[in-house]
């Protein structure tokens, strides 16, 4: 990366490949019609498997990989919403690709780079984890390592926004990287937070921070820890009351922490 020096008041670095890409994209998911539904949720049940988990084998999870684990299932129980518009028909996907996006560092630049998980039905949060740890050491120094399309280093960066608007339309691509995905920008904040994104997915679950509530348990008052987060839907194809329904379903899920409960058994 180039640095040019032009004044003392002021700097400049050129841009950067992997910085057109993200502009790019959002450029054209920005038009997107989206819903973004925002909650708060009480996951000190599933915190506490999660240490309890390590303190047994040595091994921390991922709560990352365990929120996805707890989506993959929710999609799983409403499949119509594992689907994409492409041209004027949409597509149901019989399997569940889910995609997260990792944080890496390529030529001293940070860039979320999406780890797609094809067929992840019946993965446990062990086996997920494992992929997670995986793609953060990730020591290739170019982006697409995580997905095997390296080649998308090699578009004319002219082409950059036609290549994402054919592609977020494309079946075979909807197959590999599937349309369900997870981001976890906020987590890196003790503060309250809630991102309202955009991208592609049709389903797109953004994870806040953590904080701490106080709550009333049988006339006791409690410290919980609450994880805030954001899931935007494409409104194209998810009207508002599946969504809440989705919703529901989906914060029960997180809440009850059943799916560290089945590796503990």
């Amino acid at each position: 990366m180039h640095t040019e020096t032009t004044s003392k008041a002021y700097y400049f670095k050129r841009l950067s490949f992997l910085r057109k890409a993200v502009i790019a994209s959002a450029s054209i998911t920005k038009k997107r019609n989206t819903i973004h539904c925002l909650s708060e949720i009480d996951i000190s049940t599933p915190r506490k498997y999660l240490k309890y988990y390590e303190r047994r084998t040595n091994i921390k999870l991922s709560l990352t990989g365990y929120l996805s684990l707890c989506l993959i299932k929710i999609v799983s129980n409403h499949p119509e919403v594992n689907s994409f518009i492409s041209g004027n028909k949409i597509v149901f996907l019989k399997n569940i690709t889910i995609s997260l996006l990792i944080e890496r560092t390529i030529n001293g630049e940070n860039v979320p780079e999406p780890l797609s998980i094809e067929n992840c039905e019946n993965l446990s949060c062990i086996e997920i984890t494992k992929l997670i740890r995986i793609a953060q050491n990730n020591k290739e120094n170019k982006l697409g390592a995580l997905s095997g399309s390296s080649w998308f280093m090699f578009i004319p960066k002219c082409l950059l926004k036609l290549f994402v608007q054919i592609a977020d339309q494309n079946i075979k691509m909807g197959m590999k990287y599937g349309k369900i995905a997870v981001t976890a920008a906020g987590m890196f904040s003790k503060e309250p937070i809630w991102f309202i994104p955009h991208g592609s997915p049709t389903i797109l679950l953004t994870i806040g921070s953590i904080i701490n509530r106080v709550v009333e348990v049988d006339e006791k008052y409690l410290t919980h820890e609450h994880l805030c987060i954001t899931v935007s839907f494409d409104h194209d194809i998810i009207d508002g009351a599946p969504a809440a329904r989705f919703m529901n379903d989906l914060i029960t899920e997180i809440k009850s922490g059943n799916e560290i409960l089945k590796i503990l058994a």
